[in-house]
């Protein structure tokens, strides 16, 4: 009996020493699984721009990209105008439309840190020059988020290829893309992602759009399918269900799914007019939304495994079928990606309002809830320890109680000059908040220590 009880808890031990490590890493956009969401117990609650602040490094030139962890090393991508940059507004508005190509050098750059101190530990420049397509007022030429798998870091920048670096620095391989206009000249934003011996990438424009497969240690391509699609934002999703791999794409034209060699599964017609949120999968069922501010559909969609062919909805009238659980056709935020955390979908519209809806039949929970007026939300919502946080452009966050009933706890802000657009990234019991000038390191003072 003894000798059962210790194998038990040693079992035990290994597994939580397993998860702890996992807990360290955090690959790639919101996480390995795309859902933004922390375990650490020890994950910070309060913050400003010097309380509970670890470190904080800046940082040259403009990328929205997040950052990714990989055990005490921090990636980051950043693109700096040698010349003068138009300071960006905050919020939504018309006319951040900037068609013509800046006339200054531009030098595309991926940052390693030290997770640590916050110390640079290597830089690399990868392009230099004058930028051969426009991007939008609030865009950056560096808006890819990395990914790794512990032993490479993949940095795509959308309209100039992906550059493919060891953990060290060292280039191992890159390839370049022919630039390709945009709707309205908005530029790129669409992350890789990686599954088994394949880096993914979808490159939707207004010319010639692709899905594409490489092989993750020689930038060999696999195969490359083109795609009936004009412009979109969303990352490609990787979703291991029970009957097969998908690699699902959200797209304005249709969401559609390949199977690993690329042939086309299903597809699905009935999106708002502007794609940006990234697909996610929990509980069996995959979850795509589109909301474009502008449009009056707003569909937020949860999907059954093992579709195949059309599988689109009459717009409006119906709201289920053979392989769609639920759609609620006005429920999706523009650029936020929804939030499924616990047993509920929380929504943060652009403009400051938090839904939330049952995630197995999309009944609402509870409706559109205030958050304190700011210039709006870019950033997807990420949740930790029974809390949402919403963080807006002006570099507030705002920290919500999880639950049946919307409870708002408290306001964390930062600098003045802290403009947000990037997802953070949570690595143990860090959380890495990227702002326009620098990247914080947040940590409870307990944990972090006074130095």
């Amino acid at each position: 009996m003894r000798r059962t009880t210790t194998f038990t808890l040693l079992a035990i031990s290994m597994l939580l020493s397993v998860t702890a490590v996992a807990q360290d890493q955090w690959p790639s956009f919101r996480g390995a699984d795309a859902r933004g969401i922390g375990s650490n117990a020890g994950l910070p609650t309060r913050w400003s721009a010097t309380e509970n602040v670890e470190w904080k490094t800046d940082l040259p030139g403009r990328g929205w990209s997040s950052p990714i962890v990989w055990n005490n090393r921090v990636f980051l991508t950043t693109v700096v105008n040698l010349g003068e940059s138009e300071t960006p507004q905050k919020g939504l508005y018309f006319g951040g439309e900037r068609p013509g190509f800046p006339d200054t050098v531009h030098q595309w750059k991926v940052f390693c840190l030290d997770l640590d101190s916050g110390k640079v530990l290597w830089q690399r420049q990868v392009h230099e020059g004058k930028p051969q397509s426009s991007i939008h007022l609030k865009n950056s030429y560096a808006s890819e988020t990395p990914v790794t798998d512990g032993e490479r870091v993949y940095c795509r920048f959308g309209n100039l290829g992906i550059f493919t670096f060891d953990l060290d620095g060292n280039l191992k391989w890159s390839k370049r893309f022919a630039p390709r206009k945009t709707r309205l000249g908005w530029g790129t934003a669409s992350s890789p992602v990686l599954h088994g011996k394949r880096l993914y990438l979808v490159n939707d424009n207004h010319e010639t759009s692709w899905i594409m497969a490489l092989d993750k240690a020689t930038g060999k391509e696999i195969w490359k399918i083109d795609r009936d699609e004009k412009s979109n934002w969303s990352n490609p999703f990787i979703w291991e269900n029970a009957k097969r791999t998908e690699i699902v794409t959200a797209g304005t034209g249709k969401v559609r799914s390949y199977n690993l060699d690329g042939k086309e599964l299903w597809s699905l017609k009935g999106m708002s007019s502007i794609t940006i949120a990234t697909p996610y999968a929990h509980g069996g069922l995959l979850y795509v939304s589109s909301g474009y501010v502008g449009d009056f559909t707003k569909p937020l969609y949860a999907i059954r495994p093992g579709a195949s062919g059309d599988i689109s909805l009459k717009k409006l009238k119906e709201t289920s079928s053979e392989f769609i659980e639920w759609c609620n056709w006005k429920a999706a935020p523009y650029n936020p990606t929804t939030l499924l955390y616990g047993d509920q979908v929380y929504v943060l519209l652009d403009r400051g309002w938090m839904s939330s809806l049952d995630p197995k039949t999309g009944e609402e929970i509870y409706d559109k809830k205030r958050l304190p007026p700011g210039p709006g939300f870019t950033v997807s919502p990420w949740a930790y320890n029974g809390m949402i946080f919403c963080l807006n452009e002006d570099g507030a966050t705002f920290v919500c109680k999880a639950g049946k009933t919307f409870e708002l706890l408290g306001t964390n802000r930062l600098g003045d000059d802290d403009m947000c657009m990037a997802c953070p990234a949570m690595a143990g019991d860090r959380l890495l908040i990227r702002t326009a000038e620098r990247l914080y390191c947040i940590r409870e003072e307990r944990k972090a220590g006074k130095e």
